[in-house]
């Protein structure tokens, strides 16, 4: 988005900084014998940074003239109604913003976040325009106008290395007099503790994987139902889960476990937004995995083909915030929030942690039937095919079928829809917030029934018969995929790629938290056939920022490189695939795409499958092209 450059702009630089108090030292140890650790000072845990959200303007900020910005000035804020916004006018030009922030001594922890969306009318992956987020003289991270992509992502950086130093808090941007590259900041935060006042916490216990070494993946044919009851605004649901699984593997399962995604978004233990209680089935654990994960030992372990059912009473409260999980005003988007089965494979039990930057999900192909007893007021578009029924006075009982599915999300608000056909036969429903036009909402349809009937072309026919898509021009993260059914911005860009998820998370499974690229790189690349984009020359542009960095790395990596996530996986991703067309040709890969799709369908891909199906495509040695686009496994 284009802006005005204003004539008083020029030259007033902005710079922050921060006090961060020096952490206790210990005396050196012998070898034989740790020393027991010195006392820290008192710190008290805390945010530190003031007016990040620039709700208040700019003080305590110091910033170049037009930085602190509101909502209706061309961009939007991640939340509230103000922001910073660096660069974004199309000529040289240099913006910064900075704060003087005091960290008492003792705190042993330092933690720096906050918000950032990137857009540009540059194009390629050519680095013309920066941003640079510095801590004193440590530059903590670059990004560029290479980085641009819907919506916001949040950026985290642990800054206790620099206790006790008062540094210079600084974020600053370069344009040239190319095409604009804008920055926007939003919700800066300094969270510090480590002193006495803050409680050690508790250890949380991994649980040993089961060294079965049976690559078979069960719990295997998951059917949930569920039952739940919401309060008038549609943010609190209460009722009942089951889920009935059968044992596919040669070896006894003795247990099983529920992922309680969203439980993330709270406080663990104190305060968590998904409460199970009353397990029937089997004996409940304590969570663990930062309360995502809840450990159900089953009455007598199920040989190969037994089935087992596990019940429970559940609550979600939906928090606050325009989220794949959260509630904007008056909208509710809950996804991830039923709790669904962990998977047992070679790897034993797969329990890794939640990630805000991509996706942790992991789940075997499931059907479900979900009843929602709601307000008649509110809308209730989800996964699967919905049926509403009269429920008691002013209530309406929704109740959606999902069968062959890997998860169920909903949405609950009152909600402008139009729906539509498209010529190979595919229902789609738009949904939207108040703030967006039905012209945005008829394009956005357009959209969607446009690409879900080219994906189907290349890949093989959409199996739900409908699609629901929920727009919000709040959601920092662009959009979110779920089984036919998608949260999106108005963006058609987005919108295709979440409907590309319908097949490659959907249809075609993957393992998100060890493999990303499965889905993301393959779901943008999708993206780019239906808008005709064919990558000339893109891995051209590919630097990487270590030896260590792959595109198949897990998102174990990509937590702790996040500013790199969305360039690798995604961009040069695709760009590889794209590559991999220009090597074997395109009707090949076509086919290999199609054929790797229908062998997958319903089940679950890797690397090492797709680069063995990849190989069998043509008569040329992948070995090096592999290597050199640093896709490993």
């Amino acid at each position: 988005m284009k802006r005005a450059l204003g004539a008083a702009a020029a030259g007033l630089a902005v710079t922050a900084s921060v006090v961060v108090p020096p952490a206790v030292s210990s005396a050196a140890a012998p070898r034989t014998a740790p020393a027991a650790p010195a006392a820290l000072a008192d710190c008290a845990a805390a945010q530190v940074v003031a007016n990040g959200g620039f709700e208040s303007g700019t003080s305590p900020w110091t910033t170049t003239s037009g930085v602190v910005s509101a909502n209706g000035s061309g961009q939007t804020a991640h939340a509230g109604t103000h922001f910073a916004w660096l660069n974004g006018y199309g000529s040289a030009h240099t913006d910064s913003a900075t704060q003087t922030v005091t960290i008492p001594a003792g705190c042993t922890t330092a933690k720096l976040s906050f918000y950032l969306h990137i857009d540009t009318d540059e194009s390629g992956s050519t680095v013309y325009d920066k941003l640079t987020v510095k801590a004193g003289s440590t530059t903590l991270a670059t990004y560029s106008n290479a980085d641009a992509a819907t919506g916001y992502a949040l950026k985290t950086f642990d800054v206790s290395a620099l206790a006790g130093q008062t540094v210079a808090l600084s974020f600053t941007g370069t344009e040239d007099s190319g095409a604009q590259t804008s920055f926007v900041v939003d919700d800066v935060a300094l969270d510090v503790g480590g002193g006495t006042t803050t409680p050690t916490p508790t250890p949380t216990p991994t649980p040993t994987p089961t060294p079965t070494g049976d690559a078979t993946r069960t719990p295997a044919s998951p059917s949930y139902t569920v039952n739940l009851t919401s309060d008038t605004a549609g943010t609190t649901w209460t009722g009942h889960q089951s889920v009935t699984f059968t044992n596919a593997s040669a070896t006894p399962l003795a247990e099983v476990y529920l992922r309680l995604w969203d439980n993330y978004h709270g406080t663990c233990p104190s305060n968590t937004p998904i409460t199970v209680t009353n397990v029937t089935g089997g004996t409940a654990g304590a969570l663990t995995v930062n309360c995502t994960a809840l450990k159900v030992t089953l009455p007598a372990a199920l040989a190969q083909g037994q089935t087992g059912t596990v019940g429970f009473d559940l609550k979600i409260v939906v928090p606050s915030g325009a989220d794949r999980f959260g509630h904007d005003g008056a909208y509710s988007f809950i996804g991830n929030a039923l709790p669904v089965l962990a998977v047992r494979d070679a790897a034993g039990w797969h329990l890794d942690p939640y990630t805000n930057n991509g996706e942790s999900f992991y789940s075997l192909i499931s059907d479900f039937k979900v009843t929602l007893d709601h307000p008649t007021s509110l809308a209730v578009p989800a996964t699967g095919t919905s049926v509403d029924t009269p429920g008691t006075s002013g209530r309406t009982i929704t109740t959606a079928t999902a069968t062959k599915v890997r998860d169920f999300a909903w949405a609950a608000g009152a909600f402008s829809k139009l729906s539509g056909t498209s010529p190979g036969g595919i229902k789609v429903n738009v949904y939207w917030v108040s703030g967006i036009s039905q012209s945005s909402a008829q394009s956005m349809l357009n959209t969607a029934t446009a690409a879900l009937d080219a994906h189907a072309a290349r890949f093989g026919a959409y199996p739900y018969g409908e699609a629901d898509a929920v727009l919000d021009n709040n959601f920092w993260f662009g959009g979110m995929e779920y089984p036919g059914f998608v949260l999106d911005l108005v963006s058609s860009t987005a919108l295709a790629h979440e409907f590309a998820h319908q097949w490659w998370y959907g249809i075609v499974g993957d393992d998100e938290y060890t493999s990303p690229w499965l889905d993301e790189a393959f779901t943008d690349y999708a993206t780019d056939l239906y808008f005709g984009n064919t990558g000339t020359n893109c891995w051209s542009n590919v630097s990487w920022a270590s030896a260590d960095e792959k595109i198949t790395n897990s998102m174990a990596y990509w937590d702790a490189h996040s500013s790199r996530y969305s360039t690798v996986v995604y961009g040069y991703g695709k760009c590889a695939l794209h590559d991999l067309r220009r090597v074997i040709g395109d009707t090949a890969m076509a086919n290999l795409l199609r054929t790797y799709a229908q062998a997958h369908w319903y089940g679950v891909s890797t690397t090492a499958e797709f680069k063995a199906a990849a190989q069998a495509a043509t008569t040329t040695d992948l070995t090096s092209f592999w290597t050199q686009h640093r896709i490993a496994g």
